[in-house]
């Protein structure tokens, strides 16, 4: 049910489902469901009788009678109750849906008119994903918990409505909606020994966050980030050497 690997013909298949308006419009929450929301749930599982399952006193987004799939565009710390009650009996995959590569448009909402899209300078990757993860730390650990980060190249449209400064709108504005264009890679955490794909090979048995930092071709906030959440979930050991943590990676059984 659940893909083993990044299936682009897939996932093309739901975009245009999404797009052309061939799905259920009314399951629970679906009327202010956003394309990427909405594509995901096509991507993993394209049957939407098990779209939207109410399970105890929350609502899966994907439940099939063994597992449910939550969709989720950020903002893990709003998942923990969810995780606390489905944990102990389910399967979870946790889908996090990131932008590889973005192009923003700018909408006038008093016009409709849009912008032309420009092109944002960051190019992401799993590493920008990681630091959402520290809201989660404590379920991790759990072998009930799968995680997906789908990379995914896509539009972001803007709303000008900002009012910090009359002069320029474009801040304090707010995302009005995201459309994916192409799903560029997809990330499987299925359980805590994955988590060590995230090294890279030419990383030398001990290591800084500066050998992570040029070794993934990332900057140091990043690579501190993912080192410290590696540690924080048993990956990684580590030694104070001076002023700087040394680190190695723990034999997990």
């Amino acid at each position: 049910m659940i893909p083993d690997i990044c299936d682009k013909r897939r996932f093309e298949e739901a975009k245009v489902k999404v797009l052309t308006g061939n799905h259920d419009p009314h399951g629970f929450g679906t009327l202010a469901e956003k394309t990427v929301h909405a594509v995901m749930k096509q991507y993993y599982l394209p049957n939407e009788d098990y779209h939207e399952v109410p399970i105890g006193n929350y609502i899966a987004d994907i439940y099939t009678g063994d597992e449910i799939i939550e969709i989720q565009n950020g903002n893990f710390g709003h998942m923990r109750d969810k995780l606390a009650a489905f944990l102990p009996e389910y399967h979870v995959y946790l889908v996090y849906p990131f932008p590889h590569k973005k192009w923003i448009i700018w909408i006038d909402p008093g016009t409709g008119e849009t912008s032309g899209k420009r092109k944002t300078p960051i190019t992401g990757s799993v590493y920008h994903a990681l630091p959402e993860f520290f809201k989660i730390k404590q379920y991790l650990n759990d072998p009930n918990l799968h995680i997906r980060i789908p990379l995914i190249d896509m539009e972001e449209y803007r709303l000008l409505d900002g009012k910090r400064r009359k002069n320029n709108p474009k801040i304090g504005s707010h995302r009005y909606d995201r459309v994916p264009l192409e799903l560029f890679d997809e990330v499987i955490l299925d359980d805590i020994r994955d988590y060590t794909q995230l090294l890279p090979v030419d990383l030398p048995d001990e290591f800084t966050v500066k050998d992570m930092a040029e070794a993934a071709h990332i900057d140091k906030y990043l690579a501190q980030e993912t080192l410290k959440l590696m540690y924080d979930i048993g990956i990684l050991t580590r030694v104070k050497v001076g002023r700087v943590y040394v680190y190695r990676t723990f034999e997990i059984m």
